[in-house]
Protein backbone atom coordinates (compact mmCIF):
# COMPACT_ATOMS: atom_id res chain seq x y z
CA UNK A 1 0.00 0.00 0.00
CA UNK A 2 3.00 2.60 0.71
CA UNK A 3 4.28 2.36 -2.61
CA UNK A 4 0.57 3.84 -4.26
CA UNK A 5 0.42 5.96 -1.57
CA UNK A 6 4.02 7.45 -2.21
CA UNK A 7 3.26 7.38 -6.28
CA UNK A 8 0.00 9.00 -5.67
CA UNK A 9 1.72 11.59 -3.43
CA UNK A 10 4.55 12.49 -6.12
CA UNK A 11 2.26 12.90 -8.99
CA UNK A 12 0.12 14.86 -6.94
CA UNK A 13 -2.91 13.75 -8.92
CA UNK A 14 -5.51 12.45 -6.78
CA UNK A 15 -8.75 12.05 -8.67
CA UNK A 16 -10.25 13.20 -12.28
CA UNK A 17 -8.65 10.06 -13.89
CA UNK A 18 -5.52 9.02 -12.39
CA UNK A 19 -2.82 6.35 -13.42
CA UNK A 20 -4.15 3.96 -10.80
CA UNK A 21 -7.74 5.04 -11.89
CA UNK A 22 -6.83 3.97 -15.37
CA UNK A 23 -5.29 1.06 -14.60
CA UNK A 24 -7.96 -0.23 -12.53
CA UNK A 25 -10.71 0.09 -15.40
CA UNK A 26 -8.61 -1.53 -17.71
CA UNK A 27 -8.01 -4.54 -15.25
CA UNK A 28 -11.75 -4.95 -14.65
CA UNK A 29 -13.01 -4.87 -17.91
CA UNK A 30 -10.42 -7.66 -18.91
CA UNK A 31 -11.46 -9.58 -15.61
CA UNK A 32 -15.34 -8.46 -16.63
CA UNK A 33 -15.14 -9.21 -20.17
CA UNK A 34 -16.72 -6.04 -20.96
CA UNK A 35 -15.88 -3.66 -24.13
CA UNK A 36 -16.53 -0.86 -22.12
CA UNK A 37 -15.96 -1.17 -18.49
CA UNK A 38 -16.36 2.37 -16.83
CA UNK A 39 -15.15 3.09 -13.02
CA UNK A 40 -17.81 5.23 -10.08
CA UNK A 41 -17.48 6.58 -6.94
CA UNK A 42 -20.58 3.99 -6.16
CA UNK A 43 -22.78 1.96 -7.37
CA UNK A 44 -25.79 3.61 -6.47
CA UNK A 45 -24.44 6.92 -8.74
CA UNK A 46 -23.96 4.00 -11.34
CA UNK A 47 -27.48 3.08 -11.16
CA UNK A 48 -28.08 6.55 -11.69
CA UNK A 49 -25.86 7.50 -14.76
CA UNK A 50 -27.10 4.11 -16.30
CA UNK A 51 -30.70 5.17 -16.56
CA UNK A 52 -29.69 8.71 -17.31
CA UNK A 53 -27.66 7.40 -20.34
CA UNK A 54 -30.76 6.10 -22.19
CA UNK A 55 -33.16 9.39 -22.00
CA UNK A 56 -35.93 7.84 -21.38
CA UNK A 57 -39.05 9.68 -21.49
CA UNK A 58 -39.61 11.87 -18.03
CA UNK A 59 -42.33 9.92 -15.57
CA UNK A 60 -42.08 7.07 -17.52
CA UNK A 61 -41.96 3.77 -15.70
CA UNK A 62 -39.05 1.32 -15.13
CA UNK A 63 -40.10 -2.21 -14.06
CA UNK A 64 -38.25 -3.56 -11.06
CA UNK A 65 -38.20 -5.86 -8.07
CA UNK A 66 -39.02 -5.22 -4.34
CA UNK A 67 -36.61 -7.89 -3.39
CA UNK A 68 -33.38 -5.84 -3.87
CA UNK A 69 -31.61 -2.99 -1.48
CA UNK A 70 -33.35 0.31 -1.74
CA UNK A 71 -30.59 1.96 -4.09
CA UNK A 72 -32.23 0.03 -6.83
CA UNK A 73 -35.35 1.95 -6.62
CA UNK A 74 -33.98 5.25 -5.78
CA UNK A 75 -31.96 5.29 -8.58
CA UNK A 76 -35.01 5.39 -10.65
CA UNK A 77 -37.12 8.04 -9.12
CA UNK A 78 -33.81 10.19 -9.00
CA UNK A 79 -34.07 10.71 -12.18
CA UNK A 80 -37.87 11.63 -12.28
CA UNK A 81 -39.20 8.30 -13.15
CA UNK A 82 -41.30 5.98 -11.62
CA UNK A 83 -40.68 2.37 -10.40
CA UNK A 84 -43.39 -0.58 -10.97
CA UNK A 85 -42.51 -3.38 -8.81
CA UNK A 86 -43.11 -7.20 -9.90
CA UNK A 87 -43.34 -10.34 -8.44
CA UNK A 88 -40.12 -12.67 -8.10
CA UNK A 89 -39.66 -16.26 -9.27
CA UNK A 90 -40.25 -18.92 -5.71
CA UNK A 91 -36.94 -21.11 -7.72
CA UNK A 92 -34.40 -18.26 -7.77
CA UNK A 93 -35.92 -15.23 -6.61
CA UNK A 94 -35.39 -12.89 -9.23
CA UNK A 95 -37.38 -10.86 -11.24
CA UNK A 96 -40.80 -12.88 -12.57
CA UNK A 97 -40.96 -12.40 -16.30
CA UNK A 98 -44.72 -13.66 -16.06
CA UNK A 99 -45.05 -10.71 -13.80
CA UNK A 100 -42.71 -8.42 -15.86
CA UNK A 101 -45.11 -8.91 -18.46
CA UNK A 102 -48.46 -8.08 -16.70
CA UNK A 103 -46.64 -4.75 -15.29
CA UNK A 104 -45.97 -3.26 -18.65
CA UNK A 105 -47.95 -0.19 -19.53
CA UNK A 106 -47.73 2.29 -22.85
CA UNK A 107 -45.75 4.39 -19.87
CA UNK A 108 -43.19 1.37 -19.50
CA UNK A 109 -39.60 2.63 -20.76
CA UNK A 110 -37.01 -0.02 -19.41
CA UNK A 111 -36.73 -3.12 -17.16
CA UNK A 112 -34.38 -2.72 -14.35
CA UNK A 113 -33.58 -6.44 -13.27
CA UNK A 114 -31.69 -7.28 -10.37
CA UNK A 115 -29.45 -10.20 -9.77
CA UNK A 116 -30.17 -11.09 -6.68
CA UNK A 117 -27.73 -13.24 -3.94
CA UNK A 118 -25.78 -14.05 -7.00
CA UNK A 119 -28.55 -15.65 -8.46
CA UNK A 120 -28.71 -14.51 -12.27
CA UNK A 121 -32.45 -13.34 -13.95
CA UNK A 122 -34.51 -15.29 -16.48
CA UNK A 123 -31.91 -13.26 -19.19
CA UNK A 124 -33.20 -15.30 -22.14
CA UNK A 125 -36.98 -13.84 -21.16
CA UNK A 126 -36.46 -10.28 -19.88
CA UNK A 127 -34.59 -9.87 -23.68
CA UNK A 128 -37.50 -11.13 -25.20
CA UNK A 129 -40.06 -9.36 -23.33
CA UNK A 130 -37.68 -6.24 -24.09
CA UNK A 131 -37.53 -6.48 -27.51
CA UNK A 132 -40.50 -7.65 -28.02
CA UNK A 133 -42.21 -3.80 -26.62
CA UNK A 134 -38.95 -1.41 -27.62
CA UNK A 135 -38.04 -1.73 -23.42
CA UNK A 136 -34.09 -0.83 -22.59
CA UNK A 137 -32.79 -3.49 -20.59
CA UNK A 138 -30.58 -2.79 -17.56
CA UNK A 139 -29.31 -4.77 -14.82
CA UNK A 140 -28.31 -4.73 -10.98
CA UNK A 141 -25.50 -7.05 -11.23
CA UNK A 142 -24.24 -5.68 -7.75
CA UNK A 143 -24.16 -9.70 -6.39
CA UNK A 144 -22.79 -10.72 -9.10
CA UNK A 145 -19.05 -9.95 -10.11
CA UNK A 146 -17.15 -12.33 -12.00
CA UNK A 147 -20.21 -14.17 -13.21
CA UNK A 148 -20.25 -16.08 -16.33
CA UNK A 149 -23.61 -17.76 -18.05
CA UNK A 150 -22.45 -20.35 -20.25
CA UNK A 151 -18.85 -19.33 -20.94
CA UNK A 152 -20.64 -15.66 -21.26
CA UNK A 153 -19.36 -12.51 -18.72
CA UNK A 154 -22.88 -11.25 -16.91
CA UNK A 155 -21.89 -7.76 -17.53
CA UNK A 156 -22.47 -8.42 -21.33
CA UNK A 157 -25.90 -9.23 -21.20
CA UNK A 158 -28.94 -6.82 -21.71
CA UNK A 159 -28.44 -2.58 -22.84
CA UNK A 160 -26.25 -2.09 -19.25
CA UNK A 161 -25.13 -3.74 -16.45
CA UNK A 162 -24.52 -2.05 -12.79
CA UNK A 163 -22.11 -3.53 -10.21
CA UNK A 164 -21.02 -2.15 -6.52
CA UNK A 165 -17.99 -2.27 -5.40
CA UNK A 166 -18.95 -1.47 -2.11
CA UNK A 167 -17.03 -2.74 1.12
CA UNK A 168 -19.37 -5.77 1.61
CA UNK A 169 -18.77 -7.30 -2.07
CA UNK A 170 -16.39 -10.37 -3.02
CA UNK A 171 -14.30 -7.45 -5.11
CA UNK A 172 -14.20 -3.86 -3.30
CA UNK A 173 -12.71 -0.54 -3.78
CA UNK A 174 -14.42 0.32 -0.24
CA UNK A 175 -16.59 2.44 -1.99
CA UNK A 176 -17.03 2.05 -5.59
CA UNK A 177 -19.22 0.56 -8.52
CA UNK A 178 -19.10 0.25 -12.53
CA UNK A 179 -21.12 0.72 -15.70
CA UNK A 180 -20.29 -2.18 -18.36
CA UNK A 181 -21.87 -2.40 -22.04
CA UNK A 182 -21.28 -3.98 -24.94
CA UNK A 183 -20.52 -0.92 -27.41
CA UNK A 184 -17.87 0.80 -27.06
CA UNK A 185 -19.49 3.78 -28.49
CA UNK A 186 -21.07 3.55 -24.69
CA UNK A 187 -18.17 5.42 -23.28
CA UNK A 188 -18.13 9.17 -24.19
CA UNK A 189 -21.85 9.16 -22.23
CA UNK A 190 -20.93 7.66 -19.87
CA UNK A 191 -17.88 9.66 -19.10
CA UNK A 192 -19.67 12.84 -19.73
CA UNK A 193 -22.40 11.34 -17.49
CA UNK A 194 -19.91 10.80 -14.53
CA UNK A 195 -17.46 13.74 -15.20
CA UNK A 196 -20.52 16.56 -15.03
CA UNK A 197 -20.68 16.37 -19.10
CA UNK A 198 -17.32 17.96 -19.16
CA UNK A 199 -16.15 17.80 -22.56
CA UNK A 200 -12.55 19.71 -22.04
CA UNK A 201 -11.38 23.05 -20.05
CA UNK A 202 -14.10 24.96 -21.78
CA UNK A 203 -17.26 23.12 -22.71
CA UNK A 204 -20.23 21.09 -21.36
CA UNK A 205 -21.88 19.23 -23.58
CA UNK A 206 -24.78 17.45 -21.15
CA UNK A 207 -25.88 17.30 -17.62
CA UNK A 208 -23.59 14.77 -15.40
CA UNK A 209 -22.66 14.34 -12.31
CA UNK A 210 -19.63 13.92 -10.14
CA UNK A 211 -19.50 9.97 -10.62
CA UNK A 212 -15.34 9.57 -10.71
CA UNK A 213 -13.59 7.06 -8.57
CA UNK A 214 -10.55 8.97 -6.74
CA UNK A 215 -6.86 7.40 -6.90
CA UNK A 216 -7.14 5.98 -2.83
CA UNK A 217 -10.48 4.21 -4.19
CA UNK A 218 -8.61 2.53 -7.38
CA UNK A 219 -5.41 1.57 -5.51
CA UNK A 220 -7.51 -0.94 -3.14
CA UNK A 221 -8.99 -2.22 -6.18
CA UNK A 222 -6.11 -2.96 -7.92
CA UNK A 223 -5.08 -4.87 -4.76
CA UNK A 224 -7.85 -6.38 -3.95
CA UNK A 225 -8.40 -7.93 -7.35
CA UNK A 226 -5.42 -10.14 -7.33
CA UNK A 227 -7.39 -11.69 -4.31
CA UNK A 228 -11.07 -12.23 -5.47
CA UNK A 229 -10.38 -15.92 -6.94
CA UNK A 230 -8.95 -17.34 -3.26
CA UNK A 231 -11.78 -15.76 -1.51
CA UNK A 232 -14.15 -17.31 -3.91
CA UNK A 233 -12.65 -20.63 -3.26
CA UNK A 234 -12.55 -20.69 0.16
CA UNK A 235 -16.32 -19.10 0.29
CA UNK A 236 -17.11 -22.27 -2.04
CA UNK A 237 -15.71 -24.45 0.50
CA UNK A 238 -17.75 -23.02 2.96
CA UNK A 239 -20.70 -23.51 0.81
CA UNK A 240 -19.94 -26.94 0.80
CA UNK A 241 -20.01 -26.91 4.59
CA UNK A 242 -23.24 -25.23 4.96
CA UNK A 243 -24.75 -27.15 2.95
CA UNK A 244 -23.63 -30.47 4.65
CA UNK A 245 -25.59 -30.12 7.55
CA UNK A 246 -28.73 -27.76 5.71
CA UNK A 247 -29.69 -29.72 3.25
CA UNK A 248 -30.87 -32.29 4.62
CA UNK A 249 -32.85 -30.31 7.79
CA UNK A 250 -36.74 -30.41 7.15
CA UNK A 251 -37.93 -26.83 6.31
CA UNK A 252 -34.73 -25.33 4.96
CA UNK A 253 -34.79 -24.95 1.60
CA UNK A 254 -31.24 -23.82 0.16
CA UNK A 255 -31.39 -21.67 -3.60
CA UNK A 256 -30.40 -24.33 -6.52
CA UNK A 257 -27.55 -23.70 -8.09
CA UNK A 258 -28.30 -22.44 -11.96
CA UNK A 259 -27.52 -24.57 -14.87
CA UNK A 260 -24.58 -22.74 -16.68
CA UNK A 261 -23.99 -20.46 -14.44
CA UNK A 262 -20.43 -19.39 -12.38
CA UNK A 263 -21.88 -18.27 -9.55
CA UNK A 264 -20.12 -15.36 -7.60
CA UNK A 265 -20.15 -16.48 -4.29
CA UNK A 266 -21.46 -13.21 -3.14
CA UNK A 267 -23.66 -14.66 -0.25
CA UNK A 268 -25.49 -18.17 0.94
CA UNK A 269 -28.88 -17.36 1.18
CA UNK A 270 -31.64 -19.70 2.80
CA UNK A 271 -35.06 -19.85 3.44
CA UNK A 272 -36.59 -20.93 6.52
CA UNK A 273 -40.55 -22.44 6.33
CA UNK A 274 -41.49 -22.13 10.18
CA UNK A 275 -44.20 -24.51 10.38
CA UNK A 276 -42.11 -27.36 9.04
CA UNK A 277 -38.90 -26.52 10.67
CA UNK A 278 -40.19 -25.48 13.93
CA UNK A 279 -38.67 -22.08 14.48
CA UNK A 280 -39.39 -19.06 12.75
CA UNK A 281 -36.07 -17.36 10.73
CA UNK A 282 -36.13 -14.19 13.33
CA UNK A 283 -35.59 -17.43 16.16
CA UNK A 284 -32.44 -18.56 14.08
CA UNK A 285 -31.25 -15.09 13.75
CA UNK A 286 -31.83 -14.31 17.23
CA UNK A 287 -30.32 -16.87 18.00
CA UNK A 288 -26.86 -16.86 15.89
CA UNK A 289 -26.77 -13.40 17.79
CA UNK A 290 -26.43 -14.34 20.82
CA UNK A 291 -23.37 -16.59 20.04
CA UNK A 292 -21.66 -13.26 18.16
CA UNK A 293 -22.63 -14.82 15.02
CA UNK A 294 -24.38 -11.79 12.67
CA UNK A 295 -26.16 -12.80 9.84
CA UNK A 296 -28.79 -10.55 7.28
CA UNK A 297 -32.40 -10.58 7.17
CA UNK A 298 -31.67 -9.98 3.32
CA UNK A 299 -34.03 -7.94 2.15
CA UNK A 300 -36.33 -7.39 4.94
CA UNK A 301 -37.90 -5.02 5.00
CA UNK A 302 -38.28 -4.69 1.06
CA UNK A 303 -38.78 -2.16 -1.11
CA UNK A 304 -42.37 -1.25 -1.19
CA UNK A 305 -42.54 -2.13 2.53
CA UNK A 306 -40.41 1.25 2.83
CA UNK A 307 -42.05 4.68 3.10
CA UNK A 308 -41.23 6.07 0.03
CA UNK A 309 -42.93 3.03 -1.68
CA UNK A 310 -45.38 1.71 0.44
CA UNK A 311 -48.05 2.38 -1.29
CA UNK A 312 -46.91 1.36 -4.72
CA UNK A 313 -48.24 -2.57 -5.35
CA UNK A 314 -46.78 -5.29 -6.26
CA UNK A 315 -47.69 -7.25 -10.09
CA UNK A 316 -47.75 -10.68 -9.90
CA UNK A 317 -49.02 -13.83 -11.67
CA UNK A 318 -49.99 -15.60 -8.71
CA UNK A 319 -53.14 -14.37 -6.09
CA UNK A 320 -50.88 -13.35 -3.90
CA UNK A 321 -47.24 -11.74 -4.53
CA UNK A 322 -44.60 -14.48 -3.73
CA UNK A 323 -41.94 -12.20 -2.43
CA UNK A 324 -44.46 -11.03 0.64
CA UNK A 325 -44.04 -14.60 1.75
CA UNK A 326 -40.49 -15.08 1.27
CA UNK A 327 -39.42 -11.74 2.56
CA UNK A 328 -40.06 -13.21 6.06
CA UNK A 329 -37.97 -16.53 5.74
CA UNK A 330 -34.60 -15.05 3.76
CA UNK A 331 -32.05 -15.42 6.09
CA UNK A 332 -28.14 -14.95 4.54
CA UNK A 333 -25.54 -16.42 6.15
CA UNK A 334 -22.27 -15.00 7.16
CA UNK A 335 -20.40 -15.56 3.87
CA UNK A 336 -16.70 -14.68 4.10
CA UNK A 337 -13.24 -16.60 4.66
CA UNK A 338 -12.80 -15.23 7.37
CA UNK A 339 -15.59 -17.88 9.23
CA UNK A 340 -13.78 -20.48 10.51
CA UNK A 341 -14.86 -24.05 11.68
CA UNK A 342 -15.68 -22.98 15.23
CA UNK A 343 -18.18 -20.70 13.52
CA UNK A 344 -19.95 -23.19 11.26
CA UNK A 345 -20.02 -25.78 14.49
CA UNK A 346 -21.80 -23.26 16.37
CA UNK A 347 -24.12 -22.23 13.62
CA UNK A 348 -24.94 -25.64 13.13
CA UNK A 349 -25.69 -26.18 16.83
CA UNK A 350 -28.01 -23.53 16.61
CA UNK A 351 -30.23 -25.21 13.89
CA UNK A 352 -29.82 -28.58 15.03
CA UNK A 353 -31.17 -27.41 18.54
CA UNK A 354 -34.43 -29.36 18.98
CA UNK A 355 -34.00 -32.04 16.89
Amino acid sequence: MKPYLESIWDRRILTNGGVFHGELEKELSRYLGAPTAMLFNNGTIGLMAALRMFNLPPGSEVITTPLTFAATAHAISWNGLIPVFADICPNDLTLDPAAVELAITEKTSAILGVHVYGSVCNLDALEEISNRHHLRLIYDAAHTFGTTVSGRPIGTFGDASVFSFHATKLFHTFEGGMITTNRVEDRETISYLRNFGIKNEEEVVGIGLNGKMNELQAVIGLLTLPLVEAERKSRLALRKKYESFLEDLPGIRLLAAQPGVCNSEQYFPIQIDSKTFGRTRDDIYDGLKKRDIFSRKYFHPICTDFEPYRDFPIHSARPQPFVQEVKSTVLCLPFHSGVDDGDVDEMQDEFLRGF
